[in-house]
């Protein structure tokens, strides 16, 4: 755990918020949610959502890495961790389906008055402490024992540090996502309620540079820390029960009251269910719903606990490994992005299709 370097200013404040606030009234507005685009693949044949992940991702990679090559950030890939980055990204997929939500998804469904995803975001955190305050802990210890190539090993470095490489790849999986995402038209806006789905893609992206411009300024002198929601959430419910984020990456900062230290991303996280509130009322969404029954209440909090040990042993959510973690290109990061879309699958067979077919 980091010790606190300095006392939080408005500034600290109010830029966690209003990046939360921004990203959260995002998420809800064009229903971005990545456990639906990746089970939409395989159960309702749907690409939509996939698609923009995919544009978000284009934006996140390219507008991150000339922020990083300007040295206006410091972009920092993640080191392989095979054996966490498979297993723990491969239940974090499994407890999505179940949680009924990513990261992202439980958090910002707070928003609109979802009770069952209240459920969830706690069982996350129990989930995320247990793995790395508690009685899970030596299995996250064995897993993250294995690492394979140097320090924050990335795509581009498996063939030369050299900034033509790192853009030669970045321009090859642009244009081959982007032709990727033609078939669900992205410049066939159409009016509706919410943001069209390209629209949406490109928003998220933009908020992801953003998060990592703000984070660093901010929060994380030294580390553009970028979206996430799994640190960031142990780190709110470490400061609301203990007084101490005890954030294990990251600077934490006296809050100015009592000996409470926190972190830049509490405020984020706490934001996002704002920013969606905010656009809910907007939309008149908002809504209290209560779970049909205890099963969905209890399914719903087992699978929000397996995507807090899975998200911790994988380094990251999907919002933290599929979007900020790829987009440094880390090795790690694009293993435990397909280990969550195959558990993903996985769950989403067992739970939807296999019961449909019988």
């Amino acid at each position: 755990m980091e010790t606190a370097v300095q006392g939080v200013t408005l500034g600290f404040i109010m830029s966690g918020l209003l990046v939360g606030i921004i990203f959260g009234f995002i998420l809800q507005r064009g229903r971005f949610c990545m456990n639906s685009a990746f089970r939409d693949t395989i159960f309702i044949k749907d690409f939509t959502m996939f698609h923009a992940y995919l544009i978000a991702l284009i934006v996140m990679v390219i507008g991150s890495n000339l922020l990083s090559d300007m040295e206006i950030i410091h972009l920092k890939a993640q080191s392989f961790f095979p054996l966490a980055n498979i297993i723990g990204g491969y239940i974090f997929g499994l407890g999505i389906v179940l949680a009924g939500g990513c990261g992202s998804g439980i958090i910002y469904r707070m928003g609109e008055g979802q009770l069952a995803s209240w459920f969830a975001v706690f069982g996350f955190f129990l989930g995320i402490g247990m793995t790395t305050n508690g009685v899970l802990k030596p299995i996250y210890d064995l897993l993250r024992s294995v690492q394979v190539g140097e320090p924050g090993m990335t795509l581009h470095g498996l063939i030369s540090d050299g900034i033509e490489v790192k853009w030669g790849i970045i321009a090859v999986l642009s244009v081959v996502l982007f032709l990727f995402t033609l078939k669900s038209k992205p410049f066939t806006i159409q009016k509706q309620k919410g943001f069209y789905w390209s629209v949406t893609a490109v928003l998220v992206g933009l908020a992801g540079v953003l998060a990592f411009w703000a984070s660093e300024f901010w929060g994380s002198p030294g580390f553009a820390r970028g979206l996430n929601f799994t640190t960031p959430t142990g780190e709110v419910f470490f400061t609301l029960l203990t007084g101490d984020a005890k954030s294990r990456f990251f600077p934490t900062f006296d809050l100015g009251i009592g000996d409470f230290k926190t972190t830049w991303a509490v405020f984020y996280i706490i934001g996002v269910p704002l920013g969606a509130a905010l656009s809910a009322k907007i939309l008149k969404e908002f809504t209290w719903k209560t779970p049909r029954d205890a099963k969905e209440l209890l399914t719903v909090l087992g699978g929000s606990i397996m995507m807090g040990f899975g998200a911790v042993v994988a380094g990251g959510c999907n919002i933290g490994q599929a979007l900020t973690g790829a987009a440094s290109l880390s090795i790690g990061s694009i293993v435990a992005t397909i280990a969550i879309i195959l558990g993903n699958w996985t769950m989403v067979y067992y739970k939807f299709i296999k019961p449909m077919n019988e």
